[in-house]
């Protein structure tokens, strides 16, 4: 897995979730709801692309 993240996406990132009044430094909070809505989004991609192979399928058989 590549884990290097461009700078510029980097610092977009981090101006996003970034907190100075956090210990860690992170708006935690905001950086689990943002993970969260981007999950609930792969998740939806995730069932359209199933829904969407399943119909394919059919069509082969």
């Amino acid at each position: 897995m590549n884990t290097n993240i461009p700078e510029k996406e980097y610092k977009a990132i981090l101006e996003m979730i970034g907190s100075e009044e956090s210990v860690v430094g992170i708006d935690a909070r905001k950086t689990h709801i943002m993970i969260i809505h981007m999950l609930q989004k792969m998740q939806d991609s995730i069932e359209k692309m199933d829904s969407r192979l399943k119909e394919l399928e059919q069509k082969v058989q």
